[in-house]
């Protein structure tokens, strides 16, 4: 099985809650082939929330799996209620949900989440949703 391991800070479109224009920091930490399942790869990022921090609606068009590592978060897929995490639990979303709500509950702490995302080869790991 061949293994890409990387570093890099990839650009997340972010909405602030404060008057200060934040953004989130997604640092990409692996990715590789899946062999066994073909055309397909795992992608794992983590990604910090400033306070007040919250991502636009999007989607990802994968298997995507979502550990809080720090703070408080709250997640919602469209149609769903939305749900406050703290450190230790997790979120998933499938290849079809419209991810709607993806913020840090905090205006003063930061919070921060790793992500796993099971996709495509080679396709776009985030697109906006209108």
């Amino acid at each position: 099985m061949k293994t890409i391991s990387f570093l890099t800070i990839v650009s997340i479109t972010m909405l602030s809650t404060s008057s200060s224009a934040q953004q989130s920091v997604a640092t990409a930490l692996f990715q590789t082939d899946l062999p066994d399942i073909e055309g397909r790869e795992a992608v794992i990022l983590e990604v910090e929330y400033p306070p007040g921090v919250a991502s636009s609606s999007h989607r990802h068009n994968a298997h995507t799996f979502v550990y809080v590592l720090e703070g408080i978060v709250i997640m919602q897929v469209a149609g769903s209620e939305p749900q406050t995490l703290v450190a230790g639990q997790t979120f998933y979303e499938t290849p079809d949900d419209v991810h709607s709500v993806s913020r840090n509950a905090s205006d003063t702490e930061s919070a921060k989440i790793l992500v796993v995302f099971i996709k495509q080869k080679g396709a776009a790991m985030t697109e906006p949703t209108p």
